[in-house]
This record gives C-alpha cells, structure tokens and sequence, in this order.
C-alpha cells in the first residue's frame, strides 16, 4: 500500500515537473518566434502555449486507467471502512437522551430534498464503483446496467443538489471556529463528550458538503461529456482522468458521512425523519448554533 501511495506521489511529482519543464520550452520558442514567420503563425504558436498538446494525455491516460485507478478506487473502499471499524471497536458511537426537550433542526423540505439526494448519490457511488470494477463482475448486461444507472441517477441528482445548495448556502459557510472542529476532528477521538465548535453542521459536514455540491457539479460536466455529448478523443481522456481522481475523493467523503451518520452518533439518522435532535445532542455537538 505505501509502496503504492509512494508511486502515485512520485508520478505526480513527475508529471508536475515534466508539465512545467514542456510549458517553460514552449514558452522560450513562442519568444524567440515573435520577429519570425507571419502573425498566422506567431498566434498559432500562443495558442499551442497556452492549450498544450492534448495528444499527450494518451498515454498518461492509458496508464492510469489500466493500473492506477483501479488501485485508488480499492484502496478507498477498504481502508475508510477499516478506519472506523477500528473507530467503533475503540472509542465507540456516542450517545444521546432522546427524552428531554427537543429542537426542530430540519424542515420537511430540507428532509425531502435530502432522502432524493442520498438516494440518487447513493445509487452515483455504487453504480460508479460497478463501472471502475466492471471486469471483476464479467462485464455484459449487469456492467452495461448499472452505467445506465449511473447516468440516470446523475440527471436525478441534479435537481436536488441545486436545492440543497440554495437551502444551505448560508449555513455551510466556513467560519473560524470550523478551524479548531477540524484540529480535534469534532471530538470523535474521545469517549467524553464535551461541547464542540460547530453551528448548524460542523465543518466536516460542510466540507462534504462542498464536495457534494460543487464537486457533483464537475463530476455531472465531465461525466456527461464522456458519455458522449460532444468531444474530441483528448478531451474525453482528461476528463475522465478528472472525473476519477475526483470521484475517489468524493467516494472518500461519502463512506465517512455514512459512517458518520449511521454508526458514529446513535440515533442520529431519526433527525431525517422527524426533523428533530434533542437539546443533549445540539448542546454537544452544535454548540455555536443558536436555536432560540
């Protein structure tokens, strides 16, 4: 594993170096090319500066789909859940009285809109992870299935992304305090439970958050344009190079908002029923909010 992390680290290195060496050359011949030939050319000559040689991600391409990705993707599904399984055994989920006073959290349109998109994101990560592994599963009907899936569900996630981002713009703003949340990680390294920085989500809920919205937002284009909606070959491979090393991360975030969700905080997923967290939760785990 870290042998493999070290490689992937070093090939970036190398194509971050290899890419500025190319631009720092093209650039020198683009200089010394101002006083000769005709402008056509000295244009042509800016705009291959300025565009690279798309031809070039071929074989960049060709071998981050045929050995890297694949290991990315398997390297995520399992050390995440790994994480917190050893999270579980250690430290446990936290909990809460469900008995006391109780504060109404979410509307029902913030539920509604929620349920649409973890199930269409849901249906996003898994038929995305069928697609990455596809030869494992023999390809033919069920792979061919589940990108359609895939595509469908992207259409469908849409609409409530856009809702949720209209809904909790405001709330999901980072503010200094999501800085010392971050530093001891929302106290779930400890058995205590002490009062947290956060507001109405804390900062690990909006950093999914962002990558849920804006990030889906990438991942919809580039998709969309590999499947076929109008592009050259190189453009297609460079979005999907994009398209899967922002997928990892945001398969990353999406196992530790379930695990978070589920398993970290007891109870928590009946806020998404009834709207309601009880005074104990909130005071602990939202003590920036003002509810009043």
């Amino acid at each position: 594993m870290q042998r493999g992390i070290l490689s992937v680290f070093l090939l970036t290195i190398i194509l971050v170096a290899g890419l500025g060496v190319e631009a720092s050359a093209q650039e020198g011949l683009a200089i010394s090319g101002l006083s000769a030939g005709s402008s056509a050319d000295y244009y042509q000559m800016m705009i291959d500066l300025v565009s690279g040689h798309w031809q070039k991600y071929g074989q960049l391409f060709t071998t981050l789909q045929g050995q890297w990705f694949g290991k990315l993707f398997l390297a995520v599904i399992i050390a995440i859940p790994a994480i917190f399984l050893l999270h579980y055994l250690i430290i446990g989920a936290k909990h809460f009285g469900h008995d006391g006073e109780q504060i109404y959290f979410f509307t029902l349109l913030n539920r509604i809109v929620h349920v649409f998109a973890a199930i269409s994101f849901t249906l996003l990560v898994v038929t995305g992870l069928l697609t990455i592994f596809g030869s494992v599963f023999g390809g033919g009907t069920f792979i061919r299935t589940a990108r359609t899936v895939h595509l469908v569900s992207a259409m469908v996630f849409v609409f409530p992304c856009f809702l949720m981002f209209i809904m909790w713009f405001k709330d999901m703003l980072p503010r200094m305090y999501d800085i010392s949340w971050m530093f001891m990680l929302g106290g779930y390294l400890s058995k205590e439970k002490k009062p947290v920085p956060a507001g109405k989500f804390n900062g690990g809920q909006k950093g999914y958050f962002w990558f849920a919205t804006l990030g889906g937002a990438v991942m919809a284009y580039t998709g969309f344009i590999i499947w076929g909606f109008g592009a050259d070959l190189d453009t297609i491979r460079l979005y999907t190079i994009i398209h899967n090393f922002l997928g990892a991360a945001i398969v990353a975030f999406y196992l530790t908002h379930v695990y978070m969700s589920v398993f970290a905080i007891a109870g928590s997923l009946e806020s998404m029923k009834t709207g309601y967290k009880s005074k104990d939760e909130v005071d602990i785990l939202h003590s920036r909010y003002d509810y009043n």
